[in-house]
């Protein structure tokens, strides 16, 4: 191809990543007028399943300019507040990782400090009993935020637990409103030039060819252009995620809508639930190494509340990433460019963090290669810190009843991960990165809940004697209690978004 700048662009797949993209670059690059087409077959599936998601979400659909109570009607939504974990550390034990702080806003000492120097759980309760978004998912309760920063109420966020199918249908209908052309067929071969190694055009199984001069692969798993063609290579990550199966089985709706999802610890994996308006999701996410199929369906049934509404969806998968996720003139977005397992629901948060990039590095003029490393670099660190996160509940566990726990127990973790445990271990300190995904109260969230407890804390805590911070905790404690009961039930606020949904078409 020639150093002109870029006028026509090819997806490759639809799906949830193929119609993010092509809704973003559809919105975003108005002024490049570039001609976005996207070709997918209705006979490939998608692997759907990305139903849960992280507060992120929320600044996409708001940058498209897409009404919250229009797309929580539209997709099925719930409003998610937290993830609840269930039998992490030891069978019977659950804690929360909340979408927000714990304690109060403004102070320069993380609540955590205070609450490990006077005894912990065992003297001030338990560190979920301080954290607002809590006490509301536990109530069934929400309501939005307040813009407040001196407001406890303006302490957490929220996200959405949505029908991924739904959510790909409604952006792929923003898309072609604004000028995305969608084109039916299967890929049979892709063109690339013979000197340069640029993808060319891709030929469909009608013979039909599809010229473009920059591709974008959402193709799932295949990798069909960023690994068949451009064959970029992975890293594999499965020594320390050694998850590579997951069923997925949908269920019928229960009464309530939780605003929480939750992750259940199984034999050899876990188990997900995500209440949707019209359906439970659910799955089981596990280690072929230690578990058979059958014996992972059979665990995935007994989690079920509600009857399956399908058949059984079944994964192979391998924990990792590409090594380059943009090579020459093809970028590969979602499944595509990598796979971790959806504990944190940060499969569509991974999407966005690729598109968000993209659109900062579109080439505009001749190709340089300073934005595609740029682009690798950026993604390798998001990619690397949700791993960090995520093997982090692995080894966290105190769990030796099945060999799979055993494992991960004893594994070797990556050094970035190992820093990390052992500051937080010995001072209570998160040791912040440059770019992550995950804040503060996210890691002490979980290393908490999993058992990893500081040997000390922060000196300024001496400041506060201990029955002084005991009555302060408990008045915290009673006030956040009291605040979320006083809010709206979370089916309550489902039912205002359709009513103002249905008037406003």
């Amino acid at each position: 191809m020639s150093d002109n700048r870029v006028r026509r662009v090819l997806i490759i797949g639809g799906g949830t990543a193929g119609w993010m993209t092509a809704a973003a670059l559809s919105n975003g690059l108005q002024g490049l007028e570039l001609d976005i087409q996207l070709v997918e077959s209705e006979t490939i599936g998608t692997v759907g399943v990305g139903e849960s998601t992280i507060p992120h979400i929320r600044y996409f659909n708001a940058s498209l300019g897409i009404d919250e109570s229009d797309f929580v009607r539209r997709t099925r939504a719930t409003y998610k507040l937290a993830i609840e974990f269930r039998d992490w550390n030891r069978i019977g034990d659950r804690y929360m990782h909340p979408f927000g702080a714990f304690g109060t806003p403004g102070s320069e000492i993380g609540f955590h400090h205070h609450w490990t120097r006077v005894g912990g759980a065992h003297r001030a309760g338990p560190l979920d009993a301080f954290s607002l978004p809590i006490a509301m998912a536990r109530r069934n309760r929400f309501a939005p935020p307040a813009t407040d920063p001196s407001s406890p109420l303006s302490t957490y966020s929220y996200a959405y637990q949505f029908d991924a199918g739904l959510y790909a249908r409604y952006l792929r209908e923003y898309a072609e409103t604004r000028g995305v052309t969608r084109t039916e067929g299967r890929i049979r071969e892709i063109e690339l030039q013979q000197e340069s190694g640029f993808a060319e055009a891709v030929i469909l199984d009608d013979g039909r060819r599809i010229a473009a001069d920059f591709f974008i692969d959402c193709s799932g798993f295949r990798g069909l252009v960023i690994e068949q063609a451009m064959q970029a290579g992975y890293d594999d990550w499965s020594h320390w995620l050694p998850c590579d199966r997951a069923i997925a089985l949908p269920s019928a709706s229960t009464d309530e809508f939780p605003p929480y999802t939750r992750a259940t610890a199984l034999e050899a994996g876990w188990a997900w639930r995500i209440p949707l308006q019209h359906r439970v999701g659910n799955g089981h996410v596990y280690a072929s190494a230690f578990m058979d199929d059958s014996r992972a369906e059979a665990l995935l049934r007994e989690q079920l509340e509600g009857e399956p509404l399908a058949q059984p969806n079944r994964l192979r998968f391998l924990a990792g990433k590409r090594r380059q996720q943009w090579v020459r003139n093809c970028v590969s977005i979602g499944l595509s460019s990598g796979f971790l397992e959806p504990l944190e629901s940060t499969s569509i948060h991974l999407i966005q963090a690729a598109i968000g990039n993209l659109l900062d590095l579109f080439p505009t003029g001749a190709w340089d290669p300073a934005d595609t490393a740029e682009f690798n670099r950026i993604m390798d660190v998001e990619y690397t810190r949700v791993r960090d996160f995520l093997i982090l509940h692995y080894k966290a566990t105190s769990r030796t009843d099945t060999e799979f726990w055993v494992y991960c127990r004893n594994m070797d973790i990556p050094d970035s991960l190992a820093s990390k445990i052992e500051l937080f271990r010995e001072r209570g300190i998160v040791a912040a990165y440059e770019h992550g995904v995950f804040l503060e109260p996210s890691w002490v969230a979980v290393m908490i809940g999993q058992g990893i407890l500081p040997e000390r804390t922060d000196p300024r805590c001496l400041a506060y004697p201990d029955d002084r911070a005991l009555a302060a905790m408990a008045g915290l404690r009673s006030d956040l209690a009291a605040r979320a009961e006083s809010m709206p039930r979370h089916t309550a606020v489902l039912d205002l978004d359709a009513a103002a949904a249905a008037a406003a078409v």
